[in-house]
């Protein structure tokens, strides 16, 4: 992506073989392989539902780090690696799967654990055998060398039954089940009007020893000769016509002995493949037994599933079907082009159209959200299937499987089971305002870790702990209400920094200023709790985080008076920042993690009142409620779009005209995370988020080395963790 930009794509390397088209193609596997153990989807602990399995990378480089580069196939039997160098370098080489090349229509790339590449080929006949390769790649002397063995092949069962033998003579797709998983493969034969889909496993079996050799050379325990063998493990009666095949990308570990998960009601997303006939309809079969677990028909006439199709009225022409399907990461989603370019999007029920208890349903959900968590796939195919009524209840388990895990993963996945809080909570109007706070908090421990990480030792090489951990404890120890006095206990040489730097990071402390005077003037309000800012008032950490702050800002301001936070004040006299320190103090001790809780005293919330007296309140811009499409899916009505334009939707449910949250047509916009002011008509080309709807602008406009830093962290992903993408100039 060109600046990490999702609707901007540029080719920096690529890879040619003149005259011979491309059947296959894949990335090399980079080594992460995670399985997902449904059956302890009730463990307290994410390693016991998710764990890490043993697999090699395709290649490494020095010390093991997986090399990038890409594998293809070609129609002449060629198979070709390219291979990225650290230096940008491209190494390519091609070799024959075999010293008797032959025609290849279909073929497939799947990898072994040890770090071998396995292709299946095939030449389109059912007559002739389905073929695997075990490809091996290394760099020797600065070259790519592939060498490649011949593997097991095999002929689908259809044809070997006497009475179908000519039934389907063409082998239509082959695909294997999953990426890593090489030992299993799922075959389609066709006809003009029917199919047959098969389901095959790679097993080592004993090799019989016959008795006259058992007597010369007795064959006892582990010794006996083994051989690869692929059985079948299921196959479906006679289908409709299949266009399009779509395998589930989750890791769910199956044997060849789970295949009576497929009796069973409940469904656990990922069990199921996706098959598109050239009737418009789309089956989802279990991927192992193949029986089909849903049907849904693209025509608005329902059909029953066990109809026979030759009973099936036939239309004129062609019908409307699938000619490519992908699913989601969840297997919630399935997106497919139709012979006639329309892309679909289908939402995909987690129950599978059985009758399914909501707290069945909410765990299935939940155990999902999890599994985004862990891996950082995002998890917008999830909130397709989230209610209005389920948010609250997913957030709070969601928060209370998360504090069940260790303190070091807690602090890896903090910001990102924010942003999926936030983005769940834009599916309800209970919850709508959440949604501020918790983008709030992103920036927050944004802005705390860069200003801390600016601190540094005045003595290098010292044991002690680093300035930024000194604050942090200093701070959670003395409990003083007097700003100057906190301030005495810490070592003010660890605060210098460059005065340019510190004119630089002004927007981001004059937003720490900002948000701490809003939230006590907020305080008095606490009991409506549709208020932005609200969740804040009872959280000690982030409370303790803003007081942290506020003595780091008090500091620089000695240093440099015009870095401080500017506040329009009643009177002259009044310190602005000693008066905030001593309110959020009060605030932070009823509220903080080592003491006892209590609620804000009466003096204290009349301090609170007086404060839009003396000081003017200011209006913080949030950011947009609704600026995605999910919260509008939720009716389940079809929508239409269309590429390139901007959708004009009626706005959904979740959005509120509540103080401060909806944005007025021509109002100034901000950068949110610069929080520079950009004009109501801004000049310098923007980026957005595609999740949360953060603006900031594509280019710089300071050179410092602090900010570069701040910018540094939004290179890639927003703030949420969400893609960005380029504004057009003219976008509202």
């Amino acid at each position: 992506m060109a600046d990490h930009l999702a609707n901007s794509w540029e080719s920096p390397v690529g890879s040619l073989v003149e005259g011979d088209p491309i059947v296959a193609l894949s990335w090399l596997h980079n080594g992460v392989k995670l399985a997902l153990h449904v059956e302890k989807s009730g463990a307290s602990s994410f390693g016991e539902k998710f764990s890490r399995v043993k697999f090699s990378p395709s290649l490494t480089l020095f010390g093991g780090k997986p090399m990038e580069g890409w594998i293809a196939v070609t129609v002449s039997g060629l198979v070709t690696v390219s291979l990225l160098k650290p230096s940008g370098q491209v190494l390519t080489s091609t070799e024959s799967l075999c010293r008797l090349r032959g025609r290849v229509a279909l073929a497939d790339i799947a990898f072994t654990g040890g770090g071998n590449i396995v292709v299946a080929t095939a030449d389109g006949s059912s007559a002739s055998p389905v073929q695997f390769y075990k490809v091996c790649v290394s760099v020797v002397s600065e070259k790519c060398r592939i060498d490649t063995e011949i593997l097991p092949s095999l002929f689908m069962r259809c044809t070997t039954d006497l009475n179908r033998k000519d039934k389907f003579p063409a082998i239509t797709h082959l695909k294997f089940l999953a990426r890593d998983m090489s030992e299993q493969v799922l075959l389609c034969a066709s006809s003009q009007t029917s199919s047959i889909v098969e389901c095959w496993s790679l097993r080592k079996e004993g090799l019989p020893v016959n008795n006259i050799f058992q007597q010369i050379s007795p064959v006892v325990g582990d010794k006996q000769p083994m051989i690869l063998k692929w059985r079948i493990l299921s196959a479906t009666n006679d289908l409709d016509r299949v266009s399009a095949v779509a395998l589930p990308k989750l890791p769910i570990s199956l044997t060849n002995t789970d295949l009576k998960v497929a009796s069973d009601t409940q469904f656990y997303p990922g069990l199921g493949l996706a098959l598109a006939f050239h009737d418009g309809s789309v089956h989802i079969v279990h991927r192992l037994s193949l029986q089909t677990m849903a049907i849904f028909y693209s025509s608005t006439a329902p059909r029953s599933m066990d109809e026979p199709a030759i009973k099936r009225p036939r239309t004129t022409g062609p019908a409307v079907h699938f000619k490519a399907m992908q699913l989601s990461w969840t297997s919630l989603a399935l997106v497919g082009i139709d012979n006639h370019g329309k892309l679909s999007m289908l939402r995909i029920s987690p129950s599978m159209g059985h009758t399914l208890d909501v707290n069945l349903a909410l765990r299935h959900l939940l155990f999902l959200l999890e599994y985004c968590m862990v891996t950082g796939y995002d998890w917008w195919d999830i909130l397709l299937h989230v209610q209005p009524t389920m948010v609250q209840s997913l957030v709070e388990r969601l928060h209370e499987e998360y504090t069940r895990q260790k303190a070091a993963l807690q602090q890896v996945l903090s910001t990102r089971i924010l942003a999926m809080k936030a983005s769940l909570c834009k599916l309800s109007p209970c919850t709508v305002t959440l949604v501020c706070d918790y983008h709030a908090k992103l920036f927050l421990i944004a802005i705390s870790s860069t200003l801390k990480s600016l601190l540094r030792p005045h003595i290098l090489n010292t044991p002690d702990k680093s300035p930024g951990d000194r604050l942090t404890e200093i701070c959670a120890k003395i409990t003083d209400v007097d700003i100057d006095k906190v301030m005495i206990n810490l070592k003010t040489e660890e605060f210098v920094l460059d005065m340019n730097t510190l004119q630089a990071l002004q927007q981001l402390l004059q937003w720490v200023g900002d948000f701490v005077l809003y939230l006590l003037a907020s305080l008095p309000n606490q009991g409506a709790p549709l208020r932005p800012g609200h969740s804040f008032l009872r959280d000690g950490t982030s409370l303790g985080m803003l007081r942290e702050l506020m003595v780091v800002i008090r500091i620089w301001g000695l240093l440099k008076p015009s870095c401080l936070p500017v506040y329009t004040a009643t009177s002259d006299t009044q310190d602005s920042m000693s008066l905030l320190f001593r309110l959020l103090t009060k605030l932070w001790i009823c509220c903080r993690d080592e003491g006892p809780t209590s609620e804000p005293d009466e003096a204290l919330v009349d301090e609170c009142c007086l404060l839009p007296s003396q000081l003017l309140i200011p209006s913080l811009d949030w950011l947009p409620i609704s600026d995605g499409l999910v919260s509008r899916l939720q009716p389940k009505q079809p929508l239409r779009l269309h590429f390139g334009k901007a959708p004009t939707l009626p706005s959904s449910t979740t959005t509120l005209q509540m103080d401060g949250l909806i944005r007025a047509t021509g109002q100034p916009k901000i950068d949110h995370l610069r929080r520079l002011h950009l004009g109501a008509h801004p000049t310098e080309e923007c980026k957005a988020c595609t999740r949360c709807g953060c603006v900031t602008m594509l280019k710089s406009p300071n050179k410092t080395t602090a900010v570069k830093q701040w910018e540094q962290r939004w290179i890639k992903n927003c703030l949420c963790g969400g893609l960005w993408r380029r504004m057009p100039l003219s976008c509202p």
